[in-house]
């Protein structure tokens, strides 16, 4: 017979596992794009690699990141069954249709408004943290992403482009060259564990913590390793089911790059997003700092004019507006039904 504690916790872990799966497809992207579109790797091979690195980054690196979409935006106190049910579920929608038209969406962005809506909703906002720290960093890192490599493309690549260095055929099929765009690609793939897990993680262990009714502060952090062993597995299985589209999309569509290009890419979008979690602990956007990495070597190719004309690139900036919005329109809706229907626990 299964206690009714289980069947309770059932249901928000089972929508954390469907939530895993939209992470996957959407971060396979940022992950494995760079290598995919020169050629490196078998989209095959990518949703096992990605998923055992995805895992790696949780468990070593997601404890900041985990705690502040746990218990920094809303009281955990308030993290109950139905709440986070409702947060995760709306994640989990808008990254769903984001997915469908294949487009690369920010999970983090996502969840932190889906976890603002019911904070609101219940007076218990904290809009400092929001204001004051999570969105500074999701507009500033994005920018020093695309300088950066503007920068690296515009002085150092185009001179040793034009001087024959880069397009040797010699350096680009050698084997040190393309082991290391795969060991960037794994290193992009860890960061992601290291920030994204947590926006399914966290809320997961603050709800279990209250449900067990233990001691939050001395118990959350091996909470949410327990919750990270059970969601994690489901980022390699939504790589597998809608990685394919989003790295076509990523790789291929937005500028042709070559090999050393791509190394740029992964390690500069790879290392900001893995600072973002090892300092503060700051939820932030993979796909967003990737692709703005990818634009900054294809503006410092083509210029401004053209790269913005490509269509890719212009439907990635219009779903990344519309996705999160969805995500906090449904959790605010579906706590006002809660609310109405008095199924809110903590209440």
């Amino acid at each position: 017979m299964i206690s009714p504690l289980f069947s309770h916790l059932l249901i928000p872990y089972l929508i954390a596992m469907f939530l895993a799966l939209n992470m996957g497809g959407s971060g396979t992207g940022p992950a494995f794009s760079a290598a995919y579109g020169s050629n490196i790797i078998r989209k095959t091979l990518i949703p096992g690699l990605f998923g055992i690195m995805v895992f790696l980054g949780a468990v070593i690196a997601g404890k900041g990141t985990a705690t502040t979409v746990g218990k920094g935006l809303l009281s955990p106190e308030m993290m109950s069954f139905t709440v986070v049910s409702i947060i995760l579920f709306s994640v989990s929608i808008s990254l769903l249709i984001a997915n469908l038209f294949g487009i690369p969406q920010s999970t983090s962005q996502a969840t932190i408004l889906a976890v603002t809506a019911p904070a609101i909703y219940f007076n218990a906002f904290n809009s400092e943290m929001l204001f004051y720290e999570i969105i500074p960093v999701w507009f500033v890192l994005p920018v020093i992403s695309f300088v950066i490599c503007f920068l690296i493309g515009k002085y150092i690549y185009k001179p040793l482009r034009r001087k024959g260095y880069t397009i040797s055929k010699k350096i680009n099929e050698s084997y040190v060259l393309k082991g290391l765009i795969l060991l960037m690609s794994l290193y992009v793939a860890f960061s992601i564990g290291a920030n994204n897990v947590a926006n399914a993680a966290g809320p997961i262990a603050s709800m279990t913590i209250n449900e067990l009714n233990i001691d939050l502060d001395s118990n959350f952090v091996l909470i949410m390793i327990l919750s990270t062993l059970i969601i994690a597995p489901s980022f390699g299985i939504g790589s597998s089911i809608f990685g394919h589209k989003v790295v076509k999309n990523t790789g291929k569509e937005i500028v042709l790059f070559g090999k050393i290009e791509a190394v740029i890419i992964a390690f500069v979008s790879a290392s900001l997003l893995l600072f973002a979690s090892l300092t503060k602990g700051i939820p932030t956007s993979l796909v967003q700092l990737n692709v703005g990495a990818i634009i900054g070597i294809g503006v410092a190719k083509l210029g401004f004019k053209n790269i913005f004309k490509k269509t890719s690139v212009n439907k990635f900036f219009a779903m990344w507006i519309i996705a999160p919005i969805i995500s906090f329109s449904l959790s605010l809706f579906f706590i006002y039904l809660a609310d109405i229907f008095n199924i809110l626990e903590y209440e």
